[in-house]
């Protein structure tokens, strides 16, 4: 009853502070608050490096005034002190530069069903801090067991729980909770030279579907010790095995390039580019706000605007950017429920799978290489073109034969989507930005 109470008091907060805001002058005003509390332990070798525990409450406002927007910030919530930031908002417009986008989306939804999102889970903040700190302990307790792991980078355990309310001038107002947790351990094995290492984490809304310390611990140590003992090999062009975080990797790098902020913004390679190919026909992408208990899912984006499930690649051909209200006023598109504040971000971002086991894929390689891991930047959206340090394993006759180190992976996105030749049944939702195993044909791979 508590909860319902102080949601009831957050609501008419911000339904106040938008009758405020237009009074005082606005032509339109958006209100968002967040309530949050968070955990988080940080150990390492069985020490306690970082132990936080802690509630937020933070608000945010826009300001519409003859087409100039004004943003104002405030953790203090006293009604003096937000009606005086609001009048400062609105004088501050007067200085704005006049932009024909601006503005709140131009119809609102009456209401949002939340519930089959399922993003809340309430035995999250019934978690005591002792429990929390023991799974992290456990954790990395269990890694260091395995003799071939000979330090720790640290275990964390997480835990963040979000009120997030929203009303504007449109006449919406709407509200949601959601909880996560996550569990990792990152771990290092070799000796003084030849040092090699690597993590596993385990990240979910609900408590129930975390993975226990057992399974974080054991793959962790398994991604670290298969490094061991790296060859370099000479530069050659090879079939690349994507493994699903390598995947996740790219998929985050095409999302930065249909972005609908990049493509106004023309620093996209993908400007101008909708409906025609841009991948092979493996490839299909989608953008999905609406799916339960998933990580990127919300019932609606940061103006407001319902989430929705909207295919951005399909078959190869580029079928819709990712744009809030502003980006799509300026593309002459609609918003697809992606504003993030004054951006756009994605929600459950993903490839759509395949058929194909990943031991399938590596069996059909008979020379190639297994992209574990990449450092360093390189990534240009301007033209798709790619260029990381990379780590990995070495294919000889299906069979993976020894890891990889010192080598760089070089190519370009639009090419690399279209040799695509093989997409893996093991598509798992480990973060919002997600895909399976895939097999590119040939990409060039720098040694010595």
């Amino acid at each position: 009853m508590k909860e319902k109470v102080q949601l009831d008091e957050l609501s008419s907060l911000a339904e106040n502070l938008v009758a405020f805001a237009k009074a005082a002058g606005a032509d339109e005003v958006e209100v968002t608050i967040a309530d949050g509390s968070e955990f988080s332990v940080d150990l390492r070798l069985g020490k306690i490096e970082s132990l936080v525990e802690a509630g937020s409450r933070h608000l945010g406002i826009k300001v519409i005034k003859d087409m100039k927007t004004t943003y104002a910030t405030s953790s203090d919530l006293n009604d003096g002190t937000l009606k005086r930031l609001i009048q400062n908002a609105v004088k501050r417009a007067a200085y704005g530069s006049h932009d024909e986008y601006a503005g709140l989306p131009a119809s609102m939804p009456e209401k949002i069903d939340i519930s089959p999102l399922k993003l809340f889970d309430p035995e999250i903040k019934e978690l005591d801090a002792a429990r929390k700190i023991r799974l992290a302990f456990e954790t990395e307790r269990i890694a260091l067991e395995d003799k071939r792991i000979t330090n720790s980078h640290g275990a964390s355990f997480v835990t963040n729980g979000v009120k997030t309310i929203l009303a504007n001038s449109k006449g919406f107002l709407g509200s949601y909770d959601q909880t996560f947790c996550s569990l990792s351990v990152g771990l290092q094995a070799g000796g003084t030279d030849d040092k090699v290492e690597d993590y596993w984490f385990s990240t979910e809304r609900f408590f129930k579907d975390l993975e226990p310390p057992e399974t974080i611990a054991k793959k962790a140590v398994e991604r670290t010790v298969r490094q061991l003992n790296p060859r370099k090999i000479q530069t050659q062009a090879v079939p690349v095995i994507f493994e699903p975080t390598m995947t996740a990797w790219l998929l985050g790098f095409l999302f930065s390039c249909i972005s609908g902020v990049a493509i106004y913004q023309k620093v996209s390679f993908l400007t101008d580019r909708l409906g025609r190919r841009i991948g092979n026909e493996k490839i299909t992408v989608i953008d999905d706000g609406l799916m339960p208990n998933k990580l990127g899912s919300r019932p609606f984006d940061s103006e407001g605007v319902p989430c929705q499930k909207t295919t951005v690649v399909e078959k190869g051909v580029l079928s819709s950017y990712l744009c809030n209200t502003y980006a799509a006023r300026k593309l002459k598109l609609g918003s697809t429920g992606n504003a993030d504040g004054t951006g756009v971000s994605p929600n459950n971002f993903y490839l759509i799978p395949g058929s194909v086991s990943p031991q399938d894929i590596i069996s059909s390689t008979k020379k190639g290489f297994i992209l574990i891991r990449t450092i360093g930047h390189g990534l240009n959206p301007v033209t798709g073109d790619i260029s990381r340090g990379a780590f990995g394993l070495w294919v000889e006759d299906g069979e993976i034969a020894y890891p990889v180190s010192e080598v760089t992976i070089a190519g370009n996105l639009e090419k690399i989507l279209n040799q695509v030749e093989m997409v893996g049944n093991d598509l798992e939702f480990r973060t919002a930005v997600c895909g399976p195993t895939i097999k590119i044909g040939e990409l060039t791979v720098a040694g010595e």
